[in-house]
């Protein structure tokens, strides 16, 4: 009786012991699977093109069409990456494909050549890169024109953004080509005509630029002299900022309220739970928006979320604060979500 008893608990162990074998087996290949899935980049749905124009700029162009029906003359968002970042990582961590997906426009991801600068920052500082027709602004516009002519798109709905070097020539775009954008925002930019070269260009980020002869509407108007019309434009800056130093987001504002003869004493103060706005209106219509988020060093600001930390593996310059500058620009765009 002890004896058949004993037996059976053997077998009832060895049993045990082959089940826990399985399972551990099946949990280390899960675990392996898991890693390899991680370490793998998530595909790009960002498709390139390699005839668009001239290209003087020798840039890539990038863009995200929704495979979903679009409204018969879509919206265009042109967005310009900063230094270090790709296309992908700024549209990964920001989610501007989905709210094209959403919203029912179309992206274009201008991108920046290592051959052209070695920290894949546009050059927003080089004369030749920024002249109108010229260089980098020139190949963007060609690239504008290419997905307009090809998707259909509303050229009342043009829009355009970029962080850092990108925000410094969203602002040479705008300069040169005001009445191609219907919208624009610079984050963590530069004022246009700031810098002519790479070193006044890192002194100019790490102590301020200083307003050139005539002011800073100066620069603009020697380009665009006829020009009485512009866009809105808002101004984004993170206050703990150690790459640009956030006085230069007061220059970039300088610059666009002389340039159209707005007085920096006719804006409106308000204090936010992200920080501070102040804006800048004409016949009710806003012109010129500074949006100075507390908390925040360079980068674009996100709206927190539960994934904190996916999102901020995933491009370092996307950071998680209490206010969305892509759903504020979507709102400020008109850029609603789309039926069908």
């Amino acid at each position: 009786m002890k004896l058949s008893l004993g037996r059976s608990l053997l077998k009832v162990l060895r049993a045990q012991k082959k089940i826990s074998k399985r399972i551990e087996k099946a949990v280390a290949k899960t675990r392996g699977r898991t890693k390899r899935s991680a370490s793998r980049p998530a595909k790009s749905i960002l498709i390139e093109t390699a005839a668009f124009g001239s290209n003087p700029g020798h840039l890539v162009m990038k863009s995200f069409v929704p495979t979903a029906p679009l409204p018969k003359n879509p919206a265009l968002v042109v967005l310009l990456h900063g230094c270090h970042q790709t296309p992908e990582s700024l549209d990964v961590a920001a989610g501007f494909s989905k709210l094209a997906k959403e919203r029912g426009f179309v992206l274009l991801y201008p991108q920046q050549k290592r051959a052209n600068n070695s920290q894949n920052c546009f050059n927003w500082f080089r004369p030749s890169a920024v002249a109108r027709d010229r260089g980098e602004v020139r190949s963007i516009k060609q690239m504008v024109e290419h997905i307009c002519e090809r998707h259909r798109v509303d050229r009342s709905k043009i829009f355009v953004a970029g962080l850092s070097a990108g925000g410094a020539l969203t602002g040479a775009l705008v300069a040169n080509y005001p009445s191609l954008f219907a919208g624009a925002a610079i984050i963590a930019g530069m004022p246009f005509g700031s810098a002519r070269d790479a070193m006044s260009a890192l002194r100019a980020m790490k102590s301020g630029a200083r307003s050139p002869p005539g002011g800073w509407g100066r620069p603009i108007a020697e380009i665009s002299p006829e020009t009485r019309a512009w866009p809105p434009i808002t101004i984004w800056q993170g206050m703990e900022d150690r790459v640009v130093k956030p006085v230069n987001a007061l220059a970039c504002v300088a610059q666009w309220l002389e340039v159209q003869g707005i007085a920096e004493n006719s804006g409106r103060l308000e204090e936010k739970p992200w920080g501070r706005l102040q804006s800048w209106k004409v016949s009710g219509k806003l012109k010129v928006a500074l949006y100075s988020v507390s908390n925040m060093g360079h980068g674009l600001p996100i709206k927190k979320r539960k994934s904190v930390t996916a999102l901020r593996s995933a491009d370092p310059y996307v950071i998680p604060v209490e206010i969305s500058a892509p759903a504020e620009m979507m709102r400020l765009w008109g850029l609603s979500r789309f039926r069908i």
